[in-house]
């Protein structure tokens, strides 16, 4: 019986670069766009000559990849399969113990699938002539070919020559993997868990495999988010991993995980989602990514250089933040208490300019609103001024000017909230937050501009247990899946 996993993808709204530090929050967006493990037997039956404590083997395909083998070669899955087995055994009672070793005499067949979303078919649309639309993007075939750089394709060494879209491709195939394989070994119950002990212990397996594999420890709010899905989120203190980073010198792998398992995990999450009939688009300028370990780095070494005005600088920064958190928690409220109001205001104000939303306010509860709406947008202006300021100073393009004049642009469109460069910034999707129906109007100027809108969108549900394989079923349409 094949077990299918998916996890989300992410967008990181707001905290870029403060959310390394705790107690720094972040606001995380899961997207719509979506990595599947699909887990079952190698092997129908046990062969008669097993050995009962033999290793498993594992088969690992990646059809987008065109790849198949009895071992990954991507560090990402190989920590996800060792660290799940060993989370798995570890916690077994004896008669567990003994089923979960006749599941892995039979082995692991784990197949990988990450929506389109996570990578970058601008180039392909752009030979075939096809509009810079979410249509030529949906034309597509679910699940792409990802090909190879010719020039690097002798070897091992060859690497995907299509371009990530920044939206946390490893941390949500990592999520998934994990999630699958506990489930199948029956160490977690993804069908009936509302946010338990369960996921937690998704999400720490997960971050683990993730940091081990990544070769440091990051903040985890890519992990945390295809795990629990959107929310607010303040990191763990690093040093809670540290016992398994000791694990790669030779410490028993199964100790290693009950010690992280029982482990300080001081991370802090909160549900947030965008306030009703609000949208999350993601647009794509073709400037090709950014690495953000190394943008990272610069910021570091910024602050090194002069603590007291990037001190503050962040301090502005945080602000910044917590303000625009300030104003979407008040416009969730307000949408539960005036709903009919706060409907008829944001229908009206999607097809206006910002300057004419406070005239659209005909009741006092709609001037509240409105007032929401316009604090929000001012929020992200003072995110966005504060982000240029720390890139300029620590010399790097956290909001490069294209990304300026388009995002600029953007905000200055009907019906748009806001617009902002996610996480680390750099060349990266642009994000955009718009009111009702007026998306369709900025796919349409984005696409003048030379943007390619994409199909993702906000969806709040972290990992999933999945009714089928994806490739079976219509995924836009499917609600099949058991959420989480």
């Amino acid at each position: 019986m094949a077990v299918v996993v998916s996890a989300p993808g992410k967008v990181l709204m707001t905290g870029g670069y403060l959310i390394l530090e705790r107690p720094n929050p972040g606001l995380v967006l899961s997207t719509s766009a979506r990595f599947y493990a699909i887990v079952k037997p190698l092997l129908e039956e046990i062969k008669p000559d097993s050995c009962f404590w033999a290793w498993t083997d594992v088969k690992v395909t990646s059809p987008q990849l065109n790849r198949e083998s009895m071992e990954s070669g991507n560090p990402f899955v190989e920590q996800a399969v060792q660290y799940s087995v060993a989370a798995a055994y570890a916690i077994a009672d004896k008669d567990r113990k003994e089923v979960l070793q006749k599941l892995l005499l039979q082995g692991l067949d784990i197949t990988i699938l990450g929506s389109n979303d996570f990578y970058s078919y601008r180039n392909q649309i752009e030979a075939l002539g096809l509009p810079l639309l979410p249509e030529s993007l949906a034309a597509l075939p679910p699940f792409a070919s990802i090909t190879f750089n010719s020039e690097e394709s002798s070897g091992e060494n060859s690497k995907p020559e299509v371009a990530k879209t920044g939206l946390g491709s490893s941390a949500a195939m990592t999520s998934s993997v994990v999630a699958a394989l506990l489930h199948y070994l029956g160490a977690v119950d993804l069908a009936h868990v509302k946010c338990s002990s369960d996921l937690d212990e998704v999400h720490i397996i997960a971050q683990t495999a993730h940091c081990i594999a990544q070769g440091k420890v990051g903040s985890g709010f890519d992990v945390s988010s295809a795990v629990y899905g959107s929310h607010r989120y303040v990191r763990f203190s690093p040093e809670v991993i540290s016992s398994a980073q000791v694990a790669i010198k030779g410490a028993p792998l199964t100790e290693v995980v009950l010690e992280i398992l029982k482990g300080k995990w001081d991370h802090e999450r909160t549900k947030l989602s965008l306030p009703p009939l609000l949208n999350l688009l993601l647009g794509e300028p073709g400037t090709g990514g950014s690495s953000t370990p190394s943008m990272v780095g610069a910021v570091k070494k910024w602050q090194k250089s002069d603590p007291e005005k990037s001190q503050d600088t962040w301090t502005k920064l945080s602000e910044a933040n917590f303000a625009l958190e300030t104003q979407l928690n008040a416009l969730c409220k307000l949408a539960e208490e005036h709903w009919d109001e706060y409907k008829e205001l944001i229908n009206s104000c999607s097809s206006l300019k910002p300057e004419k939303w406070m005239e659209q306010a005909t009741k006092q509860s709609q001037e509240v609103i409105a007032k929401a709406l316009l604090g929000a947008r001012d929020a992200m202006l003072g995110i966005r001024y504060h982000m240029r300021l720390m890139g300029e100073a620590a010399g790097i393009p956290i909001e490069p000017r294209s990304q300026t004049q388009l995002l600029d642009s953007t905000m200055n469109m009907e019906g748009v909230l806001f617009a902002g460069v996610p996480g680390a910034g750099g060349f990266d999707a642009v994000f955009a937050v718009t009111l009702g129906d007026s998306s369709n109007h900025v796919i349409k100027s984005w696409s003048l501009q030379n943007v390619l809108a994409m199909l993702v969108r906000e969806d709040p549900r972290g990992v999933s247990l999945e009714a089928a394989d994806p490739r079976t079923i219509d995924i836009a349409s499917s609600i099949s899946s058991v959420h989480i």
